[in-house]
């Protein structure tokens, strides 16, 4: 088991920025990827960023791409989301998540793809 821990949420004026953090505790050897999700009132979860574990390749949905950057930390077994210039548009609950090496099926941006799941950090962005 893994157990994943967000933080670094809040609220914040359009254009300003926010750094998401989370913790994985457990089972870490086995991970393959984290990632970040994000669910609005009223609408799906969606991908939002995603990082292979090894060798730090990462993946950006194409509404965040060049505002926000994931990152890693081997060795304290977190992963980092940096999101600047964010639009009220933006306004959702982050959800943390990883996958391990025998679970991953392919493709970073699918939900269904990770086993491990945080309890989310709200982050609201206000006009």
């Amino acid at each position: 088991q893994v157990q994943l821990v967000e933080s670094g949420g809040g609220l914040v004026q359009a254009g300003g920025s926010l750094r998401l953090s989370c913790a994985a505790t457990g089972r870490t050897f086995t991970t393959y990827a984290m990632g970040w999700f994000r669910q609005a009132p009223g609408k799906e979860r969606e991908f939002v960023a995603a990082i292979n574990w090894r060798v730090g390749n990462t993946y950006y949905a194409d509404s965040v791409k060049g505002r926000f950057t994931i990152s890693r930390d081997n060795a304290k077994n977190e992963v980092y989301m940096q999101t600047n210039s964010l639009k009220p548009e933006d306004t959702a609950v982050y959800y943390c998540a990883a996958t391990s090496t025998s679970y991953f099926r392919g493709s970073y941006s699918l939900s269904s793809a990770y086993n491990y799941w945080g309890q989310g950090t709200q982050v609201t962005v206000s006009s």
